[in-house]
């Protein structure tokens, strides 16, 4: 038997004894060292989520060590291992685009497959085969190593959006999601990154991660900082990684002609229209792009970056509990307390 934070329902989820998976064929079975929570693990657990198939086990920003394989690849036991856990099944048209994250028999773990709040997880054969587990350097920390989940996100943004070399890039959001997209668009080669957030505390935190300038549009004209940090244009690319629709809204006069609107945050279902000028787009000649999830090909991106990076990625990890403790996991999150809190295992 093992310790897991298991899922039942809305306001439902509790540590409780469960069996140790079974290594599966073609699989690999892990033992976490840590899984992060993340803000879609909040959002379940007080509000559910249609994806969720209970009882299921929580998380999917974990890392381990492989303890069984039956795979035949070369996850020798003791290798430590992340994810990129929204499992494809490789042969939709998607799929065979390259586009992983965008399959339509996804199946993510936490959701549809146990996931890593747990004392070990099973990774299943379509996983492995399909090239969702990546290796971790030696030397990478587990708690740094599982940033390698949200971080291949920002990455996703980041490609998506084409940022490069001497780009002035405007992050409107300082959440932990805020934060590893302004990382991603400096490592992508962004001369400038400019984080907006009202919420004070945020703000404060988002101090720590060394960005040019930090605004807070309730006390600041965010159009103008812009403007001054920008020759007078708008920012070459704007991250949304709010989950509001106003910063949506806004985003397309915050940016050059001829720039990017990545609408990286998601809003919430029945309130996710946007009222829109298309006039912005049409003279502007602007490209308004969306960012869903990461490949595999971005969770390795993602884990090459905190293998050689800024010691800054650490930073984001705020608070480290055991598994009995994820309530209070949850509550940090909710207050605003906690960037990213890391779940241990021993």
């Amino acid at each position: 038997m093992m310790r897991a934070v298991v899922y039942h329902g809305p306001m439902d989820v509790k540590v409780e004894p469960v069996a140790v998976p079974l290594c599966g064929d073609g699989g690999l079975l892990v033992k976490v060292e840590v899984c992060a929570v993340c803000g879609s693990d909040l959002k379940a657990f007080r509000s559910g989520n249609p994806r969720m198939r209970p009882p299921v086990v929580m998380g999917h920003e974990f890392c381990g060590v492989v303890v069984e394989n039956r795979a035949g690849t070369d996850f020798e036991p003791g290798a430590r291992v992340v994810m990129a856990t929204s499992v494809a099944c490789g042969e939709c048209a998607y799929c065979r685009n390259g586009w992983r994250n965008l399959c339509v028999e996804v199946r993510p773990m936490g959701f549809a497959y146990d996931g890593g709040m747990a004392e070990y997880v099973a990774i299943p054969a379509l996983a492995v085969h399909g090239g969702h587990v990546i290796r971790v350097p030696e030397g990478v920390a587990a708690a740094r190593a599982a940033l390698a989940e949200p971080l291949s996100c920002a990455v996703n943004a980041c490609r998506n959006s084409g940022v490069s070399d001497g780009d002035t890039v405007l992050v409107m959001g300082a959440g932990p999601m805020g934060i590893l997209n302004g990382l991603a668009a400096r490592a992508a080669g962004a001369a400038k990154v400019i984080v907006s957030e009202i919420n004070p505390a945020r703000l404060a935190q988002c101090a720590a991660f060394g960005f040019d300038r930090l605004v807070n549009p309730a006390c600041e004209d965010l159009m103008q900082v812009v403007k001054e940090e920008s020759d007078g244009l708008g920012a070459d690319v704007v991250v949304v990684a709010a989950p509001a629709a106003q910063p949506q809204e806004q985003a397309l006069s915050l940016v050059r002609k001829r720039g990017t609107v990545c609408l990286f945050a998601s809003l919430p279902a029945g309130r996710s229209a946007l009222k829109v000028d298309s006039r912005l787009i049409h003279y502007g000649e602007l490209r308004v792009v969306g960012t869903s999830d990461s490949t595999p090909e971005h969770v390795a991106e993602a884990v090459r970056m905190l293998a050689c990076g800024s010691e800054l990625f650490g930073r984001l990890i705020t608070h480290t509990l055991p598994l009995e403790r994820f309530e209070e996991a949850f509550g940090l999150m909710e207050r605003g307390e906690a960037l990213r809190v890391a779940l241990g295992t021993r």
